[in-house]
């Protein structure tokens, strides 16, 4: 391995730094995002027993809100009801719709640094493949003559900067595909509940 780096040269550098952040960055992700994280099961039926007859108190609210994204989107009608008990349903709606935002923004966090890592590391490993061609031809010289040894080293610097950015690139999008999916599906059931709580609260006040 240390030797293909030699090979490759400098350029290949900032394609590892890349490689070990996207690394961290989808197992972040697939921690934060796994389905029972977000949206735990039995949750938003805890939620209507609780609200039953009546509006929760101050602290299961904030434990629920806690818990989960869904919590916090199900924590921000009650204490929109809680704090004003007469407001619009427009407002009840728009509390929670801006809850569900910062929910959705939260879910979506680190997804722009891996979309970037997927789309600069062909670059970088395209900048490697120059500095090597420059370093074939920098070695043709007419003074040195045609040097193989030159030569092959400046080939191995282009085709390994050249694969090795593929390699960061390639899973880095693949991963960052899956993972604005499970956001897109977790945004979607997120929504879902909200407008049943919605409906319940609604029919809570009357």
């Amino acid at each position: 391995m240390f030797s293909i780096i030699q090979a490759a040269g400098w350029p290949i550098w900032p394609l590892l730094a890349c490689s070990i952040v996207a690394l961290a960055l989808i197992i972040e992700r697939f921690i934060q995002l796994r389905p029972t994280k977000i949206l735990p099961p039995g949750l938003f039926d805890e939620a209507l027993a609780v609200s039953r007859d009546k509006l929760p108190s101050r602290e299961v609210i904030d434990h629920m809100a806690d818990t989960s994204p869904l919590g916090k989107v199900l924590a921000s009608g009650f204490q929109t009801l809680q704090e004003h008990p007469k407001c619009s349903e427009s407002a009840l709606q728009g509390a929670m719709e801006a809850a569900g935002r910062r929910v959705e923004a939260a879910l979506q966090k680190n997804l722009n640094a891996l979309a970037t890592i997927a789309s600069v590391a062909p670059l970088l490993g395209l900048l490697g493949t120059v500095i090597g061609m420059i370093d074939i031809f920098g070695s043709q010289g007419a003074e040195s003559g045609s040097n193989p040894v030159l030569l092959a080293q400046g080939i191995s610097m282009a085709l390994y900067n050249t694969a090795f950015g593929l390699m960061v690139a390639i899973p880095s999008l693949m991963f960052w595909r899956y993972f604005r999916g499970q956001v897109d599906a977790a945004v979607l059931a997120l929504e879902a509940d909200a407008e049943r709580l919605l409906r319940h609260l609604n029919h809570l006040r009357k």
